[in-house]
């Protein structure tokens, strides 16, 4: 096992985006599964029940809040270089979009479902701190958002680590976040599982256990070329260089 050295990392940690989608992208198209949810039992419930009508027509208008969120969170990304186009307004980056739904939602008085997908906002705002607080509440979760809590923690630890510049500060976050990724998928079958030994391989490979890392990359590339997870041909294109950048063959 290689001896841990923090003082100088190599390559100081980032928040990790697989798949060419912001977090939020992600988590998203889950949270409109919900919302819709939320409005066909609204419908349901108002005509069987109709004495409850003051009670539906608040929760009818907490709908309208969170619609008028996601009509925010919905507005596109501009490409790198792309002209404007005021008939069709973009954001500058996912940041932006970020700062944006964060503000619709405090203007709306509205709180959309979902930590990983609060947590996943703040992230991206910039506000670490705030994102760790939220995931933080979902990592009990036994669904999706449990499962995408867990792994959003550890990537704002990370985020918190890479701008850390006390060495045993920095050490402790990324041994969290290694718990985290830890605790992120226990079911082999479960959503996600390739990418938390992923997650698991690239913290045992910052804090200079080479050989748990490798271990972990290989589980991980077993899983995808076994023929369950065939789809993920960014994480076996990355999986392939990290174990060619831990020597091996």
């Amino acid at each position: 096992m290689a001896d841990l050295d923090v003082s100088k990392p190599k390559e100081p940690p980032k928040p990790v985006q697989i798949g060419g989608e912001s977090l939020v992208d992600r988590i998203l198209p889950h949270i409109k599964q919900i919302i819709i949810g939320v409005v066909v039992i609204a419908v349901i419930v108002t005509v069987i029940f109709g004495v409850r009508w003051w009670q539906q027509r608040g929760q009818e208008k907490e709908t309208e809040k969170l619609t008028e969120v996601f009509a925010v969170a919905q507005r596109p990304v501009a490409a790198p270089g792309a002209t404007p186009d005021p008939k069709n307004p973009a954001f500058a980056d996912e940041k932006e979009r970020a700062k944006a739904v964060l503000d619709e939602m405090s203007k709306q008085g509205a709180t959309p479902p979902g930590h990983a997908y609060r947590g996943g906002l703040q992230l991206e705002a910039g506000n670490v701190d705030e994102a760790i607080a939220e995931y933080r509440l979902g990592v009990d979760g036994t669904g999706l958002d449990g499962v995408l809590s867990r792994e959003g923690l550890g990537i704002a630890l990370e985020a918190k680590a890479a701008g850390e510049k006390d060495a045993a500060a920095r050490q402790k976050l990324l041994e969290e976040a290694l718990a985290s990724y830890q605790r992120m998928q226990p079911d082999e079958k479960g959503p996600r599982y390739v990418y938390a030994l992923y997650h698991q391989g690239r913290m045992q490979a910052a804090l200079g256990k080479s050989a748990e890392a490798r271990t972990l990359f290989e589980k991980a590339n077993e899983q995808i070329t076994s023929g369950q997870h065939m789809e993920l041909r960014e994480l076996r294109e990355l999986l392939s260089k990290r174990l060619a950048a831990l020597g091996a063959a």
